[in-house]
């Protein structure tokens, strides 16, 4: 998952689905509810100029009572430059209303880029304190902007006049910032534009509290295993991290399993102890979900009564509808179109494993008619030690973390000429695990940098995601990009080497996809910039690189034996290839049954909330959802729907899935992985594009034509 510094500030802080990149208060509530604090501290790291290398954030200076005021400063100096654009008697051009707008709030974003990312990464109940302050706040800050009808009316005679410009990112950027304002509600009326500030303030509370919630019910979370029996069939690779994360609770010389993928999913795939597997997956698949302070049913079932109601608004039948709208999608039934066509051959699959599995099961004692949710992994993965011959405890040592990173930079340099030196100590960092990496051109010239946030613990949102601490601009100097990859692998022992699963490996290639459309971004507005784009645009440049991975081509060189450093032997690597898509249904299914419930969820015209609990049950009934199988986030904990910016927007994956697999096949229909004509027009029209032109005319100029969905179907083996 993506999300570029100004769309934290939209996703995380205002919690509405199309704000104006630049926003300000206006309203009289709004500015004395943003006044900026007398006597603010000029020694704030976050307000004086950062003189740290590469200028990134002084985090070894940065405390949590820096953030309130930096974040009224902000505001102060946004509305300012706001009001400047305003009062100005000149006719409305791009130079004297577009351009101030793009450049209208650098400190505001600079200050918002650390704290959320802060929120996310390493938070705390300070960080958690400040997040339910500020957030409404900011919502308000937004709101009198995009509803401010003198600003938008200067915007909107630029964009009557739009024709007129020559340079086709300047008329795409007034296309945008005019569709912002529209979509935030510049054409409503004065009580219209009230009750839509009300919804987004109140949203803005509601996502925060909602990351909060789950980010509290995981914590809380630690499946101790005491004796042998309830260590059976656990690795020793296992162990390892599980001793990690219990020390890091406190409890030296126990294990620990946590909710963090990382450590839950393994254990469901090798733990013999059932009783265990059904505590530790109920535990997971009830986040959120417990009838306590931390549940969240009411609070996403108000959000979606919010989210359909603004949609109303703004004339829309369902905010399902507002939101495809602005999507290469365009519409909820085409995006459902795509998922009816994996549905079937993926249920189809199920069926025909659910048989496999349970004949296995009943082979080892398994006297029940059918398995439950928290035996499928375990069954799975005994079918695909069977069937391949393999098993994890084979696999993980030739795929260690630092293995796997010098893997995705080999392949950058392969692809774009890239260079990454990692840079020790001399950059602050917010975390000790923190890594940093220089990027560069062959030629030298410095691309930007990135941070590496690769462990799990208790501080940090469960998921992987790439964020930005700064996007590529042009507009207030020629500004490289800081991106960050924050993963939740489960941490080695200090001294031993960090062991992977493929789909570990793979996760971290996808997000490194992420952190390379930010890092070779090439556009001049910031607002253009890097992951700036539709949702379902922005997974394929992360999906299409993870395609790297799963070829000889990397896995020869790279699937190193973390002891001997042997290369991985031919027979084995075969077996790792020929298993990738084993249980690809049950994959198929968990992902696309989400992608259904977001988009049902968010295709109700009903205004009132709705009782969450019957809906997912419900809906989750009309699609045929096998029993032995739940949906692969459940609402009560579905982050990117209700806390990331991917409300009716989850299917995204899938459709770029569709781009990434055909585009992949551009590189296979040349014969080379490596082919660089290929890998140039990747670079120009995908990675370096931003959000400069219409996706689907980017994805054009790549391809040579639209995409296939025919590869997407082999690859998963449904063609």
């Amino acid at each position: 998952m993506s999300v570029s510094v100004r769309a934290l500030v939209i996703a995380l802080a205002v919690a509405t689905a199309a704000v104006p990149a630049t926003t300000s208060a206006t309203t009289a509530a709004t500015t004395q509810a943003t006044a900026a604090p007398a006597g603010i501290a000029v020694s704030n790291p976050l307000l004086a100029r950062w003189t740290t290398p590469y200028g990134v954030p002084p985090f070894d200076q940065i405390r949590p009572a820096h953030f309130r005021p930096a974040f009224f400063e902000g505001m102060r100096e946004h509305r300012a430059n706001i009001a400047a654009i305003t009062a100005q008697r000149a006719a409305p051009t791009f130079a004297n209303t577009i351009l101030p707008l793009e450049r209208a709030s650098v400190t505001l974003d600079r200050v918002a880029a650390v704290f959320f990312n802060t929120t996310s990464a390493n938070s705390s109940p300070a960080i958690r304190a400040l997040q339910r302050e500020l957030s409404p706040a900011l919502s308000a800050h937004y709101d009198a902007i995009a509803l401010d009808p003198a600003l938008f009316a200067r915007v909107k005679t630029v964009h009557d006049n739009r024709a007129a410009l020559r340079d086709p990112q300047q008329r795409r950027l007034v296309e945008r910032v005019y569709s912002d304002f529209v979509r935030s509600g510049a054409l409503l009326d004065a009580a219209q534009k009230e009750r839509m500030s009300a919804i987004n303030q109140r949203l803005a509370t509601l996502t925060t509290q909602f990351s909060q919630n789950v980010l509290a019910d995981s914590a809380q979370f630690a499946l101790v295993l005491e004796t042998a029996e309830d260590r059976a069939g656990l690795p020793d690779f296992f162990l390892a991290s599980a001793a990690e994360a219990a020390k890091a609770r406190g409890l030296e010389g126990k294990h620990v399993v946590t909710l963090a993928r990382s450590s839950v999913e393994p254990f469901l795939q090798l733990s013999s102890n059932r009783a265990l597997r059904e505590q530790a997956f109920k535990g997971w698949a009830s986040r959120g979900d417990n009838g306590d302070a931390e549940d969240n049913n009411a609070i996403a079932g108000e959000m979606v009564a919010l989210r359909t109601e603004r949609a109303q608004l703004l004339g829309f039948q369902s905010h399902a509808a507002f939101i495809l709208a602005d999507t290469m999608a365009k519409t909820p039934e085409n995006a459902l179109t795509l998922l009816r066509r994996v549905w079937e051959p993926a249920v189809a699959a199920v069926a025909r494993d659910s048989q496999a599995y349970l004949a296995l099961a009943r082979s080892q004692g398994f006297t029940g008619d059918q398995l439950e949710p928290w035996d499928w992994r375990y069954y799975a993965e005994q079918k695909r030690q069977a069937q391949y011959d393999l098993n994890e405890e084979e696999v993980k040592p030739y795929f260690t973390l630092d293995r796997m990173l010098e893997a995705q930079f080999w392949v950058a340099n392969r692809l774009f000429g890239l260079q990454f030196t990692e840079v020790t100590g001399r950059v602050p960092v917010y975390h000790p695990d923190v890594r940093v990496w220089e990027v560069k051109e062959a030629d030298g010239r410095l691309v930007g940098l990135f941070y590496g946030d690769f462990f799990a613990r208790e501080s940090k949102q469960g998921g992987a995601w790439m964020s930005s601490y700064r996007v590529q601009d042009r507009v207030n100097g020629n500004t490289r990009p800081v991106v960050v990859n924050v993963l939740n692998y489960a941490k080695a022992p200090a001294g031993q080497q960090t062991l992977l699963s493929y789909d570990d490996a793979e996760t971290l290639f996808h997000e490194f996809g992420h952190a390379l459309h930010g890092l070779l971004s090439d556009v001049n507005y910031p607002s253009l910039a890097g992951t700036a784009v539709s949702r379902d645009f922005v997974e394929f440049p992360a999906q299409v690189y993870e395609h790297w991975l799963g070829t000889t081509e990397v896995l020869s060189r790279f699937a190193r034996h973390y002891e001997t450093g042997a290369a991985m032997p031919p027979e084995l690597l075969a077996k790792v290839m020929a298993a990738r898509n084993h249980d690809i249904g049950f994959a198929t299914v968990e992902f696309t049954a989400s992608a259904f419930v977001d988009m049902d969820v968010h295709s109700r015209t009903s205004t009132q909330a709705p009782d969450l609990r019957a809906f997912e049950r419900e809906s989750l009934a009309r699609i045929g959802m096998p029993r032995e199988i739940i949906m692969r986030h459940r609402m009560p904990h579905f982050g990117h729907i209700f806390a990331g910016g991917y409300s009716a927007g989850y299917y995204s994956y899938m459709w770029s899935e569709v781009l990434d697999a055909d585009g992949f096949d551009a590189f296979k229909e040349a014969g080379d992985i490596f082919h660089q004509p290929t890998a140039r027009k990747l670079r120009q029209f995908v990675y370096a594009a931003g959000n400069s032109r219409d996706p689907a005319e980017s994805y054009r100029m790549f391809r040579g034509r639209d995409p296939d969905v025919g590869p997407l179907l082999a690859n998963r083996g449904f063609d």
